[in-house]
């Protein structure tokens, strides 16, 4: 979701700059810097960069330099006063000169204002089109960041399917292991000639049962294939979907761990709760 955009156009006699910065974020946060000219089109500049951006922690900041002949302004005598009453004081508290109070007041925020506090209806269209430029700029920089992290994501899902595939050859051993251990237990401490074989069979049956992960692999195989699904869709904004998808990942990962019984079986387990970690970070970066 990181990117930059900025876009530039002058229009009879005003400049409109728009520079755009997005990070990764849950939600979309904006923080928007917007002139007075503008104030009264911030709802729409909101809705377009929330509708065009729609996730991502994004900063806006809009510049408007007025160009050609001076422009008529207006005096804000109450603001004026209300800065003067308490400068005045403190100056006489001090014992300073009060003969450059008047001109150092005119220089503060909002005392002095353009006449004319508002866009035209066509100077509004021509800096919707600037604005949706830096869009479309920030964009094509979330795209080209959104291809590597595309290949990475799937170098992950590759690499836990090709432990699968190692656990699923390993899988007939570790019953004959488990079989061997019973009886071999059973031996030592009953005695080969005192115990029933084949009511051995049937708790072996009972017991494979139980610690058998076939269904959790079988689960986790269908996760890999909707979560290349989910990634290969053209919808625009899927990291949520994604995120939730990796989080059943997790389900499958430890319940296999906890009925390995296989000290090879849990290696390949940690090999793939790494992957897995590795890939719900880069999710944090996607749309």
């Amino acid at each position: 979701m990181t990117g930059y955009g900025r876009a530039e156009q002058t229009l009879a006699d005003k400049t409109f700059l728009v520079e755009l910065r997005s990070l990764n974020g849950k939600q979309f946060d904006l923080r928007l810097n917007i002139p007075a000219l503008l104030k009264p089109f911030e709802f729409e500049v909101r809705n377009l960069l929330n509708e065009a951006l729609q996730r991502g922690s994004v900063e806006c900041i809009i510049t408007i330099k007025q160009n050609g002949a001076s422009k008529p302004v207006s005096i804000n005598t109450d603001l004026a006063k209300a800065y003067f009453e308490p400068v005045a004081k403190l100056a006489a508290e001090l014992n300073l000169q009060t003969g450059d109070i008047l001109s150092t007041i005119l220089k503060l925020p909002d005392v002095i204002t353009p006449s004319t506090e508002m866009l035209s209806d066509e100077e509004w269209k021509g800096f919707e089109k600037v604005l949706k430029e830096a869009i479309f700029q920030l964009n094509e920089h979330r795209i080209d960041e959104g291809k590597s992290l595309e290949a990475d994501l799937l170098l992950r899902i590759s690499n836990i399917e090709s432990l699968q595939t190692t656990i699923a050859e390993m899988e007939p051993q570790r019953r004959i292991k488990v079989k061997e251990g019973l009886v071999k237990l059973l031996e030592e401490h009953v005695g080969k000639e005192n115990y029933d074989a084949n009511r051995l069979e049937q708790e072996l049956i009972y017991y494979i049962e139980k610690i058998d992960i076939s269904e959790e692999q079988v689960r986790l195989k269908n996760h890999c294939d909707y979560f290349r699904a989910i990634l290969a869709e053209k919808e625009p904004a899927k990291g949520k979907k994604l995120s939730f998808i990796l989080q059943e990942f997790g389900r499958e990962i430890n319940t296999t761990g906890s009925k390995a019984n296989d000290a090879t079986i849990q290696k390949c387990v940690i090999l793939m709760k790494d992957e897995l970690e590795k890939a719900k970070e880069q999710i944090l970066n996607v749309l």
